[in-house]
């Protein structure tokens, strides 16, 4: 069994007797940047890793051992992604919940010259396990102003449309002022039916939108008043998740609800943000999130999954997340509206390169974890 040096593989207390430790996976195989591990509705192999850089690959099958290797079965390097590594590049893949029949799959990747964000549309293809590079449909294009907030959070739902998680646009302090903004998609959480066009969009705008027939706002837009939402889920009680990055005090944790404004930037987490002196319009209600923690506990919070495996009991039930810059993982019990607890499953701090991308659920329902540095652990009792 291969652990994380002694620093990270330090086991925490969950309950009264039981302990969690992080087991490198795949350590054979060299990549990097991977930012997720999926796979089709309804399969459990091959799982897909995506790698920012530009490139979608399948992971070779456990059993296989150090004979396995990567199979690159999409490859966009050649186009201009990336202008700062840590928050550009390809950052999400979500598979049509019809793919076993349309074989589509939907892709959120930055672009540069000028910077931008674009949620596209690929085909598989029908013979062989590969996107066909000449079926891709842009459906969205968002003008970035600055290099950070990209988010990269494209998944369905379980009403069957399409979500995403698009950033504030960048910088610092909201400067160009878009999450509240609703003549822009950025700062937003967008939902789109891509089984239907509408006028001359590739796509319909589900009814129930809450700006569907609103003057003055774009009608893609699901909830909107954040900064940087990375890491959407969806639970088994359809709630949907979303971590937002903060600024300069509090990291957060959201349930997103239809036309919900979260707050960001009159609010950084549950506090007045200090570096804006307006105050919202009066009859504009912000939902809290559901957890906040502060900067001596982390600087950049990665979303994550709810924890519904049969190897790990003791945190079954419970939010998985944990934090880019101190590489530190948290059991969130939530319940009844709530929270329960917040249990360290590993030292703030633990160094070793350990930032965590990603929190992804397995078809078993186990959970691996995403490192910035090319590396991926099983979660183990």
């Amino acid at each position: 069994m291969n652990l994380l040096p002694s620093l990270l593989a330090t086991t925490a207390l969950i309950g009264s007797a039981t302990a969690v430790t992080f087991e490198r996976a795949y350590e054979h195989l060299n990549f990097k940047l991977p930012v997720q591990v999926t796979h089709a509705p309804g399969t459990e192999e091959p799982l897909y890793l995506v790698l920012q850089g530009g490139q979608i690959a399948t992971l070779p099958k456990r059993e296989l051992g150090k004979q396995g290797k990567l199979n690159i079965v999409f490859d966009i390097t050649d186009r201009p992604l990336i202008g700062n590594a840590f928050e550009e590049g390809l950052l999400s893949m979500t598979f049509h919940p019809d793919f076993a029949s349309n074989r589509k799959v939907y892709l959120y990747h930055t672009l540069q010259e000028p910077k931008r964000s674009r949620l596209t549309e690929f085909q598989f293809f029908a013979d062989k396990n590969a996107i066909d590079p000449a079926s891709e449909k842009v459906l969205i294009e968002i003008p970035q102003p600055f290099w950070n907030h990209n988010s990269g959070s494209a998944l369905f739902g379980p009403d069957g449309l399409l979500y995403l998680a698009v950033g504030d646009g960048g910088g610092r302090d909201d400067v160009s002022r878009l999450a509240q903004n609703k003549m822009v998609h950025n700062g937003k959480i967008l939902r789109i039916d891509v089984n239907r066009t509408q006028g001359d969009l590739p796509y319909a705008i589900p009814k129930d939108n809450p700006f569907a027939d609103a003057k003055g706002a774009r009608p893609e837009i699901f909830a909107y008043g954040l900064r940087n939402p990375w890491g959407l889920y969806f639970d088994a009680q359809d709630r949907l998740w979303c971590a937002d990055v903060g600024q300069d005090k509090y990291e957060e944790i959201n349930l997103i609800e239809n036309g919900g404004n979260y707050g960001w930037s009159y609010r950084e987490g549950l506090h007045k943000f200090e570096r804006r002196d307006d105050a919202p319009p009066e009859n504009q209600k912000l939902i809290d999130p559901i957890f906040e923690y502060d900067h001596s506990k982390g600087l950049s919070i990665t979303g994550g999954v709810i924890y519904s495996g049969e190897t790990i009991p003791e945190i079954r039930g419970k939010y998985i997340y944990g934090d880019f810059n101190f590489g530190a993982v948290w059991a969130l019990h939530y319940q009844d509206g709530e929270v329960k607890s917040n249990t360290a499953l590993s030292p703030a701090n633990a160094g070793n390169g350990f930032r965590p991308t990603a929190f992804c659920e397995l078809p078993n329902k186990e959970l691996i974890m995403l490192s910035h540095d090319g590396k991926i652990y099983d979660l183990k009792p």
